[in-house]
């Protein structure tokens, strides 16, 4: 199947297929194309250009001036799928490589607690928060937990992103972690995004094992583990390395396992106080390190010349009143940044990546070039998918938004809530 975009007003988001990430003065740029079309076959898109240069019409090309005595409609081929662009955007869709959209109902009691005062940690230290969400979890059967992440994910997928990690962590018991799990393999097996499972059971210390911490990371490293390696649920394993939850010692105790079982680590560090984080999560090769609401120069040291992605997560920020993490110092430094969501039930009820790009811009100071970059081909190396996604290029997955006619890139995120995708395309063939 051959699908023709044309009349597209910019093509954004242009790479070459060696590009994987994009670091500091690279990430000022966008590499656009005005008057575009682009060519998709078998759901990769295979060709794009400009439309004074070419088109593709009845399989072949033909210049502009070939089609002086006719129309564009009388000379398409009916074998071919055309999308008129009506001059809009045609982009990237967005990649978001921090989510934990597999939960149960809502915490929006804890809503009222933040708006009376209390901080994440007061409402996780009585007993509430992640522990909250795990409760519920526990009581709701696999097929309602996938009934309710699928709405997110339709939910998301309209919202223009086409590429998601999910994250367990709200499970904190083996049998529990192992049905979210199983869930986000179903997502993966059913939605036409692009999914990537992330294990953390050390998301918490689950309920039954309060006040024996070192024995629930007994139970992380000798049962969890294991079992999901041997089912080949996860990706990645993620630690929440920070004041109040997992230590740095504990975390190195649980990358190792999961170094020795070839899972590859991710890192929850810096959310609430400079954790040591970022540093345990380089030493193991993390892909990535997320949060950084709290930095100093030792983590932009930590991470120059590695290959760990530093992840932020301003919807967080802007949901809990704590700092935006330093996306601009990390940028000057000549450092990579993405931009994720964190969506999830407590501190980011939010995966709208549009929004995320626009406080990438508002509070943190980005330019719009450099919340783009973020969202997209960032976002996607830090969830391993870069060679598939995240940018315009020929061999890539078309993972596509359209939008109707903007003045310009900055009016994405300016006026984030304005009503602008008209279609996003998945994989090539699923229209949303």
């Amino acid at each position: 199947m051959k699908t023709v975009i044309h009349n597209i007003g910019t093509l954004a988001g242009i790479l070459p297929s060696d590009v994987i990430k994009l670091e500091g003065a690279q990430m000022n740029h966008v590499e656009c194309i005005e008057d575009a079309y682009l060519v998709i076959e078998d759901g990769i898109i295979t060709e794009y250009g400009e439309m004074s240069d070419s088109v593709i019409l009845n399989g072949t090309k033909c210049s502009e001036e070939s089609l002086s005595e006719r129309s564009f409609a009388d000379a398409q081929d009916e074998n071919i799928e055309y999308i008129d662009a009506k001059g809009g955007f045609v982009m990237p869709a967005f990649c978001d490589s921090h989510t934990h959209i597999v939960y149960a109902g809502c915490r929006d009691g804890e809503f009222r607690d933040k708006i009376a005062g209390l901080s994440y940690e007061e409402i996780a230290a009585r007993g509430g928060g992640i522990l909250n969400s795990a409760d519920l979890l526990h009581e709701t059967s696999e097929d309602e937990l996938y009934r309710q992440a699928m709405e997110r994910v339709r939910e998301i997928m309209a919202m223009g992103t086409g590429a998601v990690e999910i994250k367990s962590g709200y499970g904190l018991t083996v049998e529990d972690e192992l049905k979210m799990l199983r869930v986000i393999r179903r997502i993966k097996e059913t939605a036409p995004i692009t999914v990537k499972a992330n294990f953390l059971g050390a998301h918490a210390v689950g309920r039954a094992y309060r006040g024996r911490q070192s024995e629930y990371v007994d139970l992380v490293c000798e049962e969890m583990l294991p079992k999901v390696a041997e089912e080949g649920l996860a990706d990645f394993v993620d630690v929440f390395c920070d004041t109040g939850f997992f230590t740095v010692e504990e975390t190195a105790r649980i990358l190792e396992k999961a170094a020795n079982l070839g899972i590859r680590p991710k890192i929850h560090a810096n959310e609430l106080e400079v954790s040591g984080g970022v540093q345990v999560g380089v030493k193991y090769n993390a892909l990535s390190v997320d949060h950084l609401e709290k930095t100093t120069e030792a983590e932009i040291e930590a991470l120059r010349g590695s290959e760990t992605m530093p992840t932020m997560l301003p919807g967080c920020s802007f949901f809990l009143g704590i700092p935006f993490g330093n996306a601009k110092g990390y940028i000057e430094a000549g450092l990579p940044v993405a931009l994720a969501s964190d969506y999830n039930p407590g501190s980011s009820p939010s995966g709208n990546m549009r929004f995320v790009m626009a406080l990438g811009c508002i509070r943190m100071r980005l330019t719009p070039e450099q919340s783009f970059n973020a969202c997209t081909i960032n976002s996607a190396y830090a969830m391993g998918v870069s060679k598939e996604v995240g940018s315009i290029t020929v061999g890539k997955k078309a993972n596509l938004i359209i939008t109707k006619p903007v003045p310009s890139l900055a009016f994405i995120p300016y006026s984030h809530q304005t009503p602008v995708i008209e279609q996003v395309i998945l994989n090539g063939t699923t229209r949303i």
